[in-house]
């Protein structure tokens, strides 16, 4: 049973950056050469810039997340190993998060020259998201590396 869930959350990942491959390769490259309105276009090239950057630590916090399901197919999901992945995974999180707020000015800018303030929160949203799963990644890597050191003490014990 524990092939069968690790399996699906390994192709639930590989899913996941199946879409954002797409649109860093064919999305953001044609949204800057047919931006919707010319007047903007110069305010658009930080966002994709932005967004392009923030690719890079997506796919790292992606391949972090399939080596820990790895580890737990290995039986190896309270060792060190599993530790760095969470705190590799909380790491890619937080520089998301941080990229997006730097973009957060120029998606303001944008909604101010559109009259569009529903910009604003959809801008925000990929912050509180890349936030919510650091701190999660946070917590779990607290509570293995607890779990961790309890296993040794206990080892030690015996």
């Amino acid at each position: 049973m524990k092939q069968v869930s690790t399996l699906f959350l390994k192709i639930a990942v590989i899913l996941l950056g199946i879409p954002v491959l797409a649109l860093g390769g064919f999305g953001l490259p044609w949204l800057v050469n047919n931006p919707v309105n010319p007047d903007y276009a110069h305010l658009l090239y930080p966002i994709v810039i932005g967004i392009c950057i923030s690719v890079i630590p997506y796919f790292i916090a992606l391949y972090q997340s399939f080596k820990l399901l790895s580890y737990i197919d290995k039986s190896q999901a309270f060792s060190e190993l599993s530790v760095k992945a969470l705190k590799n995974i909380k790491f890619c999180a937080m520089t998301i998060s941080g990229l997006y707020v730097v973009m957060l000015p120029f998606v303001y800018v944008v909604a101010e020259l559109d009259d569009a303030p529903g910009l604003i929160i959809i801008g925000m949203v990929p912050i509180f998201a890349s936030l919510v799963i650091a701190v999660f990644a946070a917590v779990l890597q607290k509570l293995l590396k607890e779990a961790i050191d309890i296993k040794s003490e206990n080892d030690l014990t015996v």
